[in-house]
């Protein structure tokens, strides 16, 4: 009783409408009909103060960082690293050398299988992942997989999208070196066990990665609670500009890898025969960063903690129950993925019309989803299905957002009659 009091205190005080009118993208008509933008985990739409801040920092701050010495570079250095400090108290890292800024969560898992697997995954070494993977998340160890011979094992999934955790611990063994997970599906909004996960791989010795990239959206993530080894997400998901990521790592990982790349910046200094490296994090960043990326998602970082991520969490949860009940009305749609604990993510198909049909028809009545197999092409082998239709939201979607998904379904349902 006093959780649901205080989920209905929550949703009391979150004005949706005043957040979607932060976001300009979202009054605009597409085909004729008000933008219903129901493709939240490929991209989010962007707040005007990130907006803001991007056209602040390219009209009055513009300059590279950390090495010059007039009023500009230190004004950008200093937005620079004080959006550091934002995602370092964001995610509740121990410390600002812990936070490493990439292009993304691809960049990020990439990092850590150069740096971090190369010079410790051997021959007969294993490397455990599941069968929900973004591809991002799998590539990468495949490759250092056939340059190591090393071995990938997957933790299988249930029909109703969990993971097998009984699976998951008899394929921890002694020549486990690394699991990399991702913490909620991008393709079917399955929420996992990440502390479970990760205590069951520390029992052994074995370091975790996770894959970030849908969960600091919808969820309140503290690393030091995770106890996680490494995290990883990308900006453009978080309401902030494309292009630019994070990684977060423990600093005795961090302090014990090789850089990933070489270059200006990851150094402090370099002779023809030696190269002296840069401190952390700075020895990962090599090269101009995406300085106004950078900025921008402090930005967001402080859009989304004036808005409340515990109010977000709670509308959404409410939100995605609205539409999985809502969709689930709709004649010959099937969801895909029917877990426990989901994040705002509804797959489904319906009947044997193709997705990208599906999806093709939404788009005249103004409704923006995705469709494909959402580069998780072995959990759509696992559900039987070539593609699903992907409707991913977000804080500022509404009730009205959903219904007007559920008219357009409808319609598509009489163009195949």
């Amino acid at each position: 009783m006093e959780a649901a009091r205080v989920m209905v205190k929550l949703m009391a005080d979150f004005d949706v409408e005043r957040i979607r009118r932060d976001f300009p993208a979202l009054a605009q008509k597409v085909r004729g009909h008000g933008l219903v933008y129901l493709d939240n985990a490929a991209t989010t739409q962007k707040p005007k103060p990130v907006i803001d801040t991007l056209v602040e920092f390219y009209t009055t701050h513009n300059a590279n960082i950390h090495r010059g010495v007039h009023a500009l570079s230190e004004r950008s250095t200093q937005a620079y690293e004080e959006a550091r400090k934002k995602i370092q108290r964001f995610i509740n890292a121990e410390s600002h050398e812990e936070i490493v800024f990439v292009r993304g969560t691809t960049e990020g898992i990439n990092l850590v299988a150069h740096s971090f697997g190369r010079p410790r995954i051997h021959k007969g070494d294993e490397i455990v992942v599941s069968a929900m993977e973004h591809h991002s998340n799998i590539v990468p160890w495949q490759i250092l997989r056939d340059e190591t011979g090393a071995n990938l094992k997957v933790i299988p999934v249930s029909d109703e999208g969990e993971l097998d955790l009984a699976a998951y611990e008899r394929l921890l063994t002694e020549r486990t070196r690394l699991v990399s997970v991702v913490y909620v599906s991008n393709s079917i909004g399955t929420v996992n066990p990440m502390s479970l996960i990760i205590q069951k791989a520390h029992a052994r010795g074995i370091p975790v990665l996770v894959d970030g990239a849908q969960a600091v959206s919808h969820l309140m993530v503290d690393v030091q609670a995770l106890d996680c080894d490494f995290f990883a997400f990308s900006g453009h998901k978080l309401f902030g500009p494309t292009g630019v990521g994070v990684l977060y790592a423990k600093k005795a990982h961090l302090a014990a890898m090789p850089p990933y790349q070489g270059g200006g910046d990851m150094i402090s200094s370099v002779t023809f025969e030696k190269t002296r490296y840069n401190t952390l994090p700075y020895k990962f960043e090599a090269g101009t960063p995406h300085i106004s990326g950078g900025i921008g998602l402090g930005s967001a970082v402080d859009y989304l903690e004036r808005a409340g991520m515990e109010k977000i969490a709670a509308y959404e949860s409410e939100l995605l129950d609205y539409a999985t009940e809502a969709l689930g009305r709709v004649e010959d749609l099937r969801i895909i993925g029917t877990s426990r604990h989901k994040a705002s993510i509804v797959s489904f198909v319906l009947g044997d019309i193709h997705a990208h049909d599906v999806g093709t028809i939404l788009d005249r009545y103004g409704v923006a989803v995705r469709t494909g197999h959402h580069c998780t092409m072995p959990l759509m082998e696992r559900f039987g299905v070539a593609a699903t239709v992907r409707a991913s939201f977000a804080f500022y979607n509404t009730r009205r957002d959903v219904d007007s998904l559920v008219e357009a379904l409808n319609q598509v349902r009489k163009v195949f009659r």
